[in-house]
């Protein structure tokens, strides 16, 4: 035990997790907190999970989705848990879980990658984007950040993409595998693990190629002259696109992004369309947006990326519409006009573009100096911590912080947590909404 890990008079807890990342991180945090006095139980939902979860207080659920409530409220019951630990509380087996934890007067926090990105993680009070209880108002953020001090921007920790992908494939093959030994378990991803590793080899075989060609599209951005405007799309799997948007799937903000900029985007300006990196090219995003840009006439001012880099792209840009990416707020940081479409933390107005959609491609509004400033060190005060979730010396780091803030009970604190949540989860567009009449075939 560190000397500023000792225990102290706080009254012990009971920290219940679900599942985490596919990593240490959440039997490392469990560790810090068993050594400040508490008791840390984990419901493992898979074999990937038990994999994950080394150490005493693990519990096996091996029934069906249909029975996870009864038996959750049970096990609270039981345990006296006092707190609930999560990765991403919008998976199907995690929003039962929030909502009994809320019933029953259970804390519930939830980690995630990190806003501030490359080596941050995220750690809030009962959830993010629609669910957060981060501040919205300008005013009140530029008071709560008032004496904070300016983040350190250096980066400390760094992870390999091996890495990654070591620790991916030893949560999901005995998942896939070993299933008969939690045969009521339901998988929240879309695709199929074996399906998605398969579409990573056959982008692997390519992206040296596509590398180039995007390296090549955003010097030719930079340097032609011609206005032009990023949209950086997101995974299909990702929670915020599915639980925090107006969109049921990547393909409807397509849709409707460039039936926007076709309509009133210059006749000059361009969009560049970049794939996210972690996209495991099981849907073909080049040849819809492609497709979709040929079929409103703007195939020749529309490109898709797959590769490149985020930053130098936005640097040389107009402005950044993303339904609610973490790269907007990058491109915020860099001083650029960004346009959300769903529900994010980082849309205060002020700080974001709050115009239509429709407006943005004639006259984007820059984020506010004094706003942003004030929320970049709000948020690195109160819901970022330094770290990663795969290499040894940032999970060691991520873990200590968390525990010693879930032991302290003071996450979102100094100032960013108001309640209740500032934000609204966005009622789903139709069909219809996303192709509009005049715009169908």
């Amino acid at each position: 035990m560190t000397a500023d890990m000792t225990i102290d008079p706080a009254p012990p807890r009971t920290f219940l997790f679900l599942q985490g990342p596919a990593s240490p991180l959440f039997g490392k945090i469990a560790g810090h907190l068993e050594a400040l006095g508490h008791c840390c139980l984990r419901i493992n939902l898979n074999a990937g999970d038990q994999i994950f979860w080394q150490r005493r207080g693990g519990h096996n659920y091996r029934g069906s989705f249909a029975r996870w409530p009864a038996y959750l409220d049970a096990f609270i019951r039981r345990y006296a848990v006092t707190d609930l630990v999560l990765l991403g509380e919008e998976r199907p087996y995690h929003r039962v879980a929030a909502a009994a934890a809320h019933k029953a007067g259970i804390r519930v926090f939830v980690v995630e990658m990190g806003y501030l990105r490359p080596d941050w993680l995220t750690l809030e009070r009962n959830g993010m984007s629609s669910n957060s209880h981060f501040p919205a108002d300008a005013g009140q953020i530029i008071h709560a950040a008032t004496g904070l001090p300016e983040p350190d921007w250096r980066r400390r920790y760094r992870q390999t993409f091996f890495a990654e992908a070591a620790y991916d494939l030893l949560y999901n093959l005995p998942n896939v595998f070993l299933c008969f030994l939690f045969p009521g378990y339901r998988r929240h991803g879309i695709f199929h693990p074996l399906a998605e590793y398969a579409g990573w080899l056959r982008r692997l075989a390519v992206s040296k190629g596509e590398q180039r060609k995007a390296d090549a599209l955003i010097r030719s951005l930079s340097t032609e002259g011609a206005p032009y405007f990023v949209y950086p799309l997101q995974l299909e799997t990702d929670y915020q696109l599915r639980a925090h948007s107006p969109f049921s799937s990547q393909r409807e903000a397509i849709d409707v992004i460039l039936l926007s900029f076709a309509r009133h985007a210059p006749a000059a300006a361009r969009l560049a369309v970049k794939v996210h990196p972690l996209d495991n090219s099981l849907i073909p995003w080049r040849k819809i947006v492609a497709d979709k840009a040929a079929s409103l006439g703007i195939g020749d001012r529309v490109a898709c990326l797959d590769g490149g880099n985020l930053d130098l792209l936005a640097e040389n840009s107009c402005g950044v519409v993303t339904v609610n990416s973490t790269a907007g707020l990058h491109a915020l940081k860099q001083g650029k006009p960004v346009k959300v479409l769903g529900a994010a933390v980082f849309d205060i107005a002020g700080f974001t573009d709050q115009q239509p959609l429709d407006r943005f491609w004639t006259a984007p509004e820059p984020p506010d100096r004094d706003i942003s400033a004030a929320v970049f060190r709000l948020m690195a005060a109160t819901i970022q911590l330094r770290g990663n979730f795969y290499s040894r010396a940032g999970t060691a780091a991520a873990a200590k912080a968390i525990a010693q803030r879930l032991h302290r009970n003071d996450v979102n604190e100094p100032g960013g947590f108001v309640d209740p949540p500032p934000r609204r989860k966005p009622v789903k567009i139709t069909k219809d909404q996303a192709t509009p009449a005049r715009s169908r075939s």
